[in-house]
């Protein structure tokens, strides 16, 4: 009988993994926040991008682009000042100082996968893995990937299983190995994402850093866009900080139960659909806050859905009934 079976670690562990890919898949305010600021992002990098191919081709003519490779062609190295780049310094004149005179504001733009965040030139940044996971989860997800271990891993010390988790979605995507802007070397879903994105410029140094002139609006633009690239983080972070609330209490519960029946009863209450047989085949003293019943409405509590504040109240007040009962 079920009540006969005992808990262990790997039903535990298969309790677990079921409910938490359940967690991920449902409709959350914070899941459809991040997916909303996913597209939001889509749209964004197209249009700014287009905006900011003008500004650099405003400074860098074809004309004077398609001259310097016919030079090239002819003399060689000594005329190879022109490429391909996705970052751009970008510039404008138009505030003034605290006595009224013209000053440059001036920021770094990269529209790459792996490109900064903040305007800081620079990679390698956490915040930088984090967003090319987010972007691309589901294919990381698809391919064995935990395309979400650094929000899950948010405030704690780097660790051997943080980063081979980091390395693996990152090889995944492509990315250069030696994490270089450019991503000369960089192959996959991380060159497909990027090849889009790239304009002639004119230039020896690295990301050409000499500013290239835009106005206040263009600049304006350009760091809409790069809000919008940090919204994706942002709202993934909160998303599984989310999740990972509910799998915590998840987690405590699961260790008080003695028997299968108890984690049957609990995905029950959760709206999920579980069998000893399933739990086979695939192959401590029960605290009274985590019956199947309270710990359920626990979780359920924790999930920002489409619920009224009266819905909120009522729902909390049943929880704490029944854990005086």
């Amino acid at each position: 009988m079920s009540a006969k079976i005992r808990m262990n670690t790997e039903y535990r562990n298969k309790f677990y993994n079921r409910i938490k890919d359940v967690f991920e898949k449902e409709e959350t305010q914070e899941q459809q926040a991040f997916l909303q600021a996913r597209e939001n992002f889509n749209a964004e990098q197209n249009f700014t991008f287009s905006i900011a191919k003008e500004v650099v081709e405003r400074s860098y003519p074809k004309e004077d682009v398609d001259t310097l490779r016919v030079f090239k062609k002819k003399y060689g190295d000594p005329c190879d000042v022109v490429a391909k780049d996705k970052c751009f310094y970008f510039a404008h004149n138009e505030d003034v100082d605290d006595e009224g005179e013209s000053k440059e504001t001036k920021s770094h733009f990269d529209f790459g996968l792996y490109g900064n965040l903040d305007g800081n030139e620079g990679y390698g940044r956490e915040d930088q893995d984090q967003f090319a996971h987010a972007y691309f989860r589901e294919e990381l997800k698809a391919k064995g990937c935990n395309p979400d271990i650094i929000p899950q891993q948010s405030g704690k010390e780097g660790n051997p299983h943080k980063t081979k988790h980091i390395d693996m979605c990152n090889k995944e995507l492509g990315k250069e190995s030696s994490g270089y802007s450019q991503d000369s070397n960089a192959i996959g879903m991380t060159k497909d994402f990027n090849a889009p994105f790239y304009a002639d410029v004119i230039g020896t140094s690295y990301c050409r850093s000499r500013a290239i002139a835009c106005t206040k609006d263009e600049y304006q633009q350009f760091e809409k866009w790069r809000m919008a690239k940090a919204k994706v983080v942002s709202t993934h972070q909160t998303w599984i900080n989310s999740i990972m609330k509910q799998c915590d209490q998840l987690k405590i519960g699961l260790k008080a139960y003695r028997y299968l029946s108890e984690g049957i009863e609990l995905a029950s209450e959760l709206g999920i659909k579980l069998d000893e047989a399933e739990l086979i085949k695939t192959n401590s003293t029960g605290l009274t806050i985590y019956n199947p019943t309270n710990l359920a409405n626990m979780i359920k509590g924790m999930k920002n859905k489409e619920q009224t504040r009266e819905d909120k109240i009522k729902a909390r007040m049943e929880y704490q009934k029944q854990s005086v009962n």
